[in-house]
């Protein structure tokens, strides 16, 4: 892969709640994508943040009887300390309420948008879902209710500001098509052209500061208004990077040259494909280039919330089972395409097989061979073994296979293969059978030695590159993996040691 620059951010999630493994999965995601990139030379910003400034944390705040500050507060730090318990390389975190950037961020875009004359007041009447932050229209309910939460919007009637989102609907899907502004995968794409197809309609980017509960940015020059909490939200985007307060990270990450990739999950697209792009648009500023949507994981077929019986506490989890575990689940379980259920015995069932059983037994059998046959120092290779052609060339292909994969954002076919390398190396060791190489080798067949030293040097490169490869997904295993097979100071392997302890459901 080139060099180049990678901005790479998540949503900001509403802190009306804690955080659960729904948002976990984006969060790794993410990472891995920058830890990817940084190791192919690109240089890398990866930013998150938490959304403030929404109706749910306010109404969250009063059914607990606490002051919203305070409740924003407590909310923010459980998603921030996230970076430990997930092992997580963010180089930034953005809160909307207390962020001194924020709030001049937006106002400065909006200024920008009214100059463009896309801003406009009406009065205005519909259905609105508080859990989206959105108006329905009739049609878009199912059954009477919102197809993302399961409930029935409330009627809202109230003089807001408006956004002329109708204006940019062809251009949108211009830049959609062309692949300007790329959707990933296929399905979200289409989505998104087929909403832009049936007509895009000016929407509501304001509330009265009296349904806001006076929280949230006031509209410039019309303090009895408050930001709609999705344009405040998706400006973070921008503000995170000094937009509005002239500082270099804006002109070095969103208005040079680079990739700006935005991954979100798939009930925002709307507002990540349509809305944010058109904002953009009307303020006259680049475009993200990428919007990599995910599906939903569930728990009993249910999409897993914040609270209540569906939730999954992901520093709980990562407490139970560690980091690694957590985050191979995640990215090797969980399909590209289509919803994920979750289950621990589905996440200790993968981590025994693979860590346990797969990543740990091959090292382990590795270094145990070179210690015994060859006094812990690992061989160099002459090329008399013809059987470890087959693991070198699975080994030439890996790198570029998971470029491949990462680019096409597909997290599972890029384990995949890394696995190949598992896979190779045990079907190397049972086609040359280094104990009866040794025990030929013993009875003076220099041939048979140095066959033998040609796949422990393979066998041993092939861990080698294993550990590198799959740095970027599970960092803790493959950093236990590289101090295995690398020499200590007197050149040799570390003795073999289990590297990983199976897991048990519960605990």
């Amino acid at each position: 892969m080139t060099a180049s620059r990678h901005y790479v951010t998540t949503t900001i999630p509403y802190v009306n709640s804690r955080p659960h493994l729904g948002f976990a999965l984006e969060l790794v995601q993410a990472d891995t994508l920058a830890r990817h990139w940084r190791r192919r030379g690109s240089e890398v910003r990866l930013v998150g943040g938490t959304d403030d400034n929404s109706l749910k944390n306010v109404l969250a705040a009063e059914a607990e009887g606490l002051d919203v500050q305070v409740l924003v507060d407590r909310n923010a730090d459980a998603f921030a300390v996230l970076r430990d318990p997930l092992d997580l390389t963010l180089d930034d975190f953005i809160r909307t309420s207390s962020d001194p950037r924020h709030r001049v961020g937006v106002e400065r875009l909006w200024r920008r948008c009214a100059a463009a004359g896309d801003l406009y007041r009406k009065e205005y009447e519909g259905l609105y879902c508080v859990g989206c932050e959105q108006f329905y229209t009739p049609g878009e309910l199912v059954g009477g209710r919102c197809a993302e939460h399961g409930t029935e919007p409330r009627p809202v009637a109230e003089e807001n500001w408006f956004f002329r989102l109708s204006r940019y609907a062809d251009r949108l899907h211009d830049l959609i098509t062309d692949g300007v502004l790329r959707v990933e995968p296929a399905a979200r794409r289409n989505e998104v052209l087929a909403l832009i197809e049936s007509g895009l309609h000016d929407f509501s980017v304001s509330r009265s500061q009296v349904r806001a509960r006076g929280w949230g940015i006031p509209v410039p020059d019309d303090p009895a208004q408050v930001v709609y909490v999705w344009w405040d939200a998706l400006g973070n985007y921008v503000t995170s990077l000094g937009y509005g307060t002239g500082e270099a990270a804006y002109e070095r990450w969103w208005a040079g040259d680079g990739r700006r990739v935005h991954l979100v999950g798939k009930g925002v697209v709307r507002f990540h494909a349509v809305y944010w792009p058109a904002i953009l648009l009307s303020a006259g500023l680049p475009l993200p280039t990428d919007i990599l949507v995910h599906d939903y994981l569930t728990v009993g077929g249910r999409k897993i919330s914040k609270s209540g019986p569906d939730t999954v506490d992901p520093v709980a989890l990562t407490d139970a089972y560690g980091t690694d575990a957590v985050r191979w689940w995640l990215l090797r379980d969980v399909p590209r395409v289509g919803d994920a259920d979750f289950t621990p015995e589905r996440l200790t069932a993968r981590a025994d097989a693979d860590f346990a059983g797969g990543l740990g037994n091959l090292v382990h059998r590795v270094v145990t061979m070179v210690h015994r046959y060859r006094a812990g120092t690992v061989p160099a290779a002459g090329g008399a073994e013809p059987a470890v052609a087959f693991l070198e060339d699975v080994c030439r292909g890996v790198p570029g296979r998971i470029d491949a994969a990462l680019e096409d954002y597909d997290f599972r076919g890029a384990v995949r293969a890394a696995w190949e390398i598992v896979e190779a190396a045990n079907r190397c060791v049972d086609t040359t059978r280094p104990w009866e190489l040794a025990r030929a080798e013993g009875r003076g067949d220099g041939a048979a030695g140095r066959r033998l030293d040609d796949v422990l040097a393979a066998l041993v490169t092939a861990c080698r590159l294993l550990a590198d490869e799959l740095s970027p997904f599970v960092p803790g295993a493959a950093a236990r993996i590289s101090e295995q097979v690398g020499p200590t100071a007197n050149g040799t392997l570390p003795p073999a040691a289990p590297l990983f302890t199976p897991l048990r459901a519960g605990g």
